[in-house]
């Protein structure tokens, strides 16, 4: 198994660190790193170390030796995912799941057929539970750099978002739409892919039009209709393993 990540503001250099604060918590409490053991500092940013564990103090600090620093680029093709927002914890399930994937930008989407709306300090602390999701699976899942949670977007953003991407999709539930399959999409090796997923209700017609004038074509998944709360995923996972980027 891989060694476990702890998320730090800026990676340190070589020699010896002091992991505190809730990280450091985490490590000494949760995890009971001990004297020898491995463990990873990550920025979430793509810079990280590896390190080993000098010392243990107290409930929340570790000593930490810090061995190589390392960098990873940022992959290619970047695939971002503007997720509708879902009811209840299903946002938070579908970052969690898409992150865990492997998704590099998740994009909160109001759209029109919506039941649940991010407004005042309500939608504030939403996008932070999302963010806060996000960087929490990606040290689970033992990621470097972890997917950016942006802003809430309207319709009229996500669709200049669209309109910039090498390749863009909105994923349509409808069978007997005359639309092709994401499993035979011609996807680009470099750049950029933006996915659309809609809301519990569907992606409306004016929406569907926004995003088409926008460039973005509509493609099914499959035969079976997935949930807004896992489409994203399965998008993702596909997107993933067509272009290559799960075979490196």
């Amino acid at each position: 198994m891989t060694a476990p990540v702890f998320v730090v503001d800026t990676v340190p250099g070589a020699g010896n660190f002091l992991l505190d604060g809730p990280e450091g918590r985490h490590a000494v409490s949760v995890k009971r790193l001990r004297a020898g053991e491995e463990l990873v500092l990550a920025d979430g940013r793509g810079r990280w170390a590896e390190c080993v564990v000098v010392s243990a103090e107290g409930r929340d600090e570790l000593t930490v030796r810090v061995d190589e620093v390392h960098e990873d680029p940022e992959e290619e093709p970047r695939i971002t995912v503007v997720q509708a927002l879902p009811k209840g914890d299903r946002g938070e399930l579908a970052v969690e799941t898409m992150t865990e994937t492997g998704v590099d930008g998740i994009v909160p989407w109001a759209a029109s057929r919506c039941i649940t709306q991010w407004k005042g300090d309500r939608g504030l602390k939403a996008l932070a539970k999302w963010r806060s999701t996000a960087r929490e699976a990606g040290k689970q899942s033992r990621r470097t750099r972890f997917p950016e949670v942006a802003d809430l977007m309207t319709t009229k953003q996500v669709a200049a978002l669209l309109a910039g991407a090498d390749f863009a999709a909105v994923l349509h539930e409808d069978r007997d739409h005359p639309s092709g399959t994401l499993a035979t999409a011609e996807l680009p090796a470099k750049g950029s892919i933006v996915l659309v997923v809609g809301p519990e209700g569907g992606v409306s017609p004016d929406e569907l039009a926004a995003f088409e004038a926008a460039g973005a074509k509509p493609y099914r998944l499959g035969r079976s209709v997935l949930r807004t709360s896992t489409a994203g995923t399965a998008a993702t996972a596909l997107v993933l393993g067509r272009t290559g980027r799960w075979s490196r």
